[in-house]
């Protein structure tokens, strides 16, 4: 017996693509519905995703213009299509040149907003910063008047029990207190 042969009679692998209907896609909810059945049909297979469309460029301005002609009179009849053209193309040209320059100074623009607020928010950061710093330093000084405050007391009272006059170092005392600083908590 011969081997099998596919449709355009060559060898292959016997039971080949199974024939599918033709379907033609009514609306664009059914064609795309086609298309997911076809990928999903062999889920192994790398779906096809086309590449990014170039984007216009339009055809450079000649060196060097032979035909120098003007919709003017005296030029033929023929001649002015050809004018009409060429200025359409130049007009085309300046309109996409236009278009470049202004996203160009657009790109331009945001960059400097990006910076400009990236600055703004380093010198917020750097304030509130400067004044977390004040703030704790503050503090570290109001525990170290407290601690010398209580360490003042304490020696004074060990002194006081030595020492056999306590009203002078009562009126010490009083007067010690008039010399701490205000910040410090409890005191006003």
């Amino acid at each position: 017996m011969a081997a099998h042969t596919q449709k355009n009679n060559k060898p292959g692998k016997p039971g080949g693509k199974e024939a599918q209907p033709l379907v033609i896609a009514k609306t664009p909810a059914e064609e795309q519905r086609l298309k997911l059945e076809r990928l999903m049909r062999n889920p192994d297979k790398l779906a096809p995703i086309p590449d990014r469309p170039k984007e216009w460029n339009p055809r450079a301005p000649p060196e060097f213009v032979r035909d120098v002609m003007g919709s003017s009179a005296g030029a033929g009849s023929g001649e002015f299509h050809v004018y009409r053209h060429l200025r359409r193309r130049e007009y085309q040209r300046q309109d996409f040149l236009d278009k470049i320059s202004e996203k160009v100074n657009k790109d331009l623009e945001y960059l400097d907003k990006v910076e400009q607020n990236k600055q703004d928010a380093e010198d917020r950061t750097a304030k509130r910063r400067k004044k977390r710093e004040k703030l704790k330093q503050k503090k570290q000084m109001a525990k170290q008047a407290k601690l010398e405050a209580t360490k003042e007391k304490e020696e004074k009272e060990d002194a006081s029990k030595s020492s056999s006059s306590g009203e002078d170092e009562d009126e010490r005392e009083g007067d010690d207190d008039a010399e701490t600083p205000s910040f410090i908590m409890g005191k006003k």
